[in-house]
């Protein structure tokens, strides 16, 4: 398991902080013409917030950089650590989308008291035509305006933990019906 790498963004103001944990996924891809494929070298997410100009005052934490389809069940349990013990009561997790529900599980079936929305992409916001900024600042604003619980914030919709499914033939989340 990798370190957890803190990156303050002081935007000098007295609000409640919101944190922003980033565990990899296509967001964070980028695409290497050396090798011709998606890997990871670092996150966008501080470029992001700066090209936004969000004013909220945020924390981030580098938690990890994989891919989803490889996140193992000690992966989701020290997402669950860090999401228990941060100070901050609104919380996005950056999250590949293959696996986003699975975590989404974990955290809900935890029942904390905190606001924690996961979100991606699945176009990495290095290539043009991503949904990651898009993605992103909605979860922005449904993190300050949804009550306490574990949400999946994707394709401008905010579903419940427990009433979501990708719909891998489509590209998109739906609410379970």
């Amino acid at each position: 398991m990798q370190q957890t790498k803190r990156i303050n963004v002081d935007r000098g103001t007295e609000q409640e902080s919101l944190r922003i944990m980033i565990t990899g996924g296509t967001f964070d891809k980028h695409y290497d013409p050396l090798r011709g494929e998606l890997g990871f070298s670092n996150t966008h997410l501080p470029e992001i917030i700066d090209h936004s100009r969000c004013t909220l005052p945020i924390i981030m934490e580098l938690i990890q950089l994989t891919d989803s389809l490889y996140m193992t069940s000690e992966d989701r349990q020290a997402i669950l650590h860090s999401c228990s013990t941060c100070s901050e009561e609104r919380i996005i997790i950056t999250h590949g989308t293959d696996t986003m529900t699975e975590t989404a599980r974990v955290l809900g079936e935890a029942g904390l008291d905190k606001c924690i929305v996961l979100t991606g992409a699945m176009v990495p916001y290095s290539i043009v035509g991503s949904d990651a900024v898009f993605n992103l600042g909605a979860a922005v604003a449904a993190v300050q305006l949804a009550r306490p619980g574990v949400w999946i914030c994707m394709n401008g919709q905010l579903f419940p933990w427990d009433r979501v499914v990708k719909d891998r033939d489509q590209g998109v989340f739906l609410p379970l019906a």
